[in-house]
Formats: C-alpha cells, structure tokens, sequence
C-alpha cells in the first residue's frame, strides 16, 4: 500500500510529495505523524518542489554565459560596486518598476558578472530573463527578418520581464539594425527592465546610433532618463 501511494503520487506528477512521502517511508516517521501534520508536509514539500523547478526553469531559459551571484559580489565603493545600491537593485524593486540599469566601465572590471548576477536574482524571484550579447542580439534580429518572424520575436522581447544586453556599443548602429533597437527599446519601456553593459560611457552612446538623431534621441531618452547607473572602475578583475 505504501508503495502504492509513491507510485500514485508520481503518476499524478506530484514528485514533491511522492519524494516526501518516501523519506517519511525511509524514516518510519509517517507511523508517528497525525494526518492533518503530515498531509501539510506532503503539500509544503510538492510547493517547494514546484518553485525550485519554475527556478531552474527561468535560469535555463535565461542562456545565461555562466554562473554568478549577488554574494559573490566583491563590494567596494571606491571602484563603484557599492553594497547598499547593488542590494537594493536586486531586491527585483526596479524591474516592478520597469526601469533600466545601465553599468559602465573598462573591460574586466566586473560588468558582465553583476549583470548576470543580478539576472540570477531576477529568477530566483520569479521574473522571466533573457541574456544576449549585443552582436548575438542583433544576428537574432536580422534573422528574424530573414525568416519572416519579426513581429513573434519583438513580441516575445517585449514580454520578457528582465532583457540584459552586454557589450552595447562595440559597433555602430545603422540602417534596419538601428530600427530594430529602437523598436525592441520602445517596446519595452516603462513596462519591462532592461540591464545594458558597455565599456563607453553613457555620454558617448550617441556617437554609436550612426547619424540618424531622431532616433538616437529616441533611444537615448528611452533608456537613460530614469536608468540606474553604476560606473565601475579599477584594475581588470581577470588578472
């Protein structure tokens, strides 16, 4: 009969509970627990099951680079990795608010891993996140455009609760790549959070929107307005 009841609840994919009641089952607990206490356990243990599959579920779909974390962080103001603001961005507060985050600095310096970082405590509390290089970004763009699937990538962009981009402005924007970013920012704004990397500092971001002002004001305004911003600096952390 015990066995019975594990292989029931694994047929009806409940794994959390079938995993708990085998543990019970292991320990001879289950002959100890009154009904009410261990049903709660059973229905605790599917909940946990299920929020730790949803997690690892938006950490693959992020196709994050590698790993990171908020306590990995080696905080120092002085190089612009302050504690108390990192903190408070990855209490998820600013992507409830559809803000941007923009993090500046030399190669090395640690973008890319508070970036990620803070996209791995997007997922931890449930937000859904996409990483892209900005290159890779905009290979998927034109290629959507080649395959006649533009409007179902946009849309998908624009519903992803956390978009990070690294390495924004290691080429100039013209033409049709252009106004796909600015179509993917516009989709975004004020509704979804976007992290953006990039070795240039903000003020010289308008030099890589090629000539096009319209739409380099656009952008511009779109994104950095009301953006955190954190400028980090120091030797490379490679090294």
């Amino acid at each position: 009969m015990e066995n019975q009841i594990f292989q029931d609840l694994k047929g009806l994919h409940l794994s959390g509970m079938a995993e708990c009641w085998q543990n019970l089952q292991e320990t001879r607990k289950h002959q100890e627990i009154v009904l009410q206490d261990g049903l709660a356990m059973l229905i605790q243990a599917e909940h946990d099951q299920r929020a730790a599959n949803k997690t690892a579920r938006l950490i693959k779909n992020a196709r994050f680079r590698y790993d990171a974390s908020i306590e990995q962080v080696l905080f120092d103001p002085a190089k612009g990795r302050d504690q108390g603001r990192i903190m408070q961005l990855a209490s998820c507060e600013y992507i409830k608010q559809g803000a941007s985050v923009l993090i500046t600095g030399p190669a090395g310096v640690g973008k890319s891993y508070l970036s990620t970082a803070l996209g791995y405590q997007a997922c931890l509390s449930g937000y859904r996140v996409r990483y892209f290089n900005m290159n890779k970004l905009l290979e998927a763009m034109q290629m959507s455009r080649i395959e006649t699937k533009a409007a179902k990538f946009f849309d998908r962009m624009a519903e992803v609760d956390l978009l990070i981009i690294e390495d924004f402005g290691m080429k100039i924007l013209d033409g049709q790549q252009l106004l796909d970013f600015m179509e993917l920012i516009e989709d975004r704004h004020a509704r979804k959070s976007t992290i953006i990397t990039s070795q240039l500092p903000v003020k010289n971001w308008y030099d890589i929107l090629a000539k096009n002002t319209t739409v380099a004001d656009a952008v511009l305004d779109r994104l950095a307005k009301t953006a955190h911003r954190i400028e980090l600096s120091g030797d490379s952390m490679r090294k």
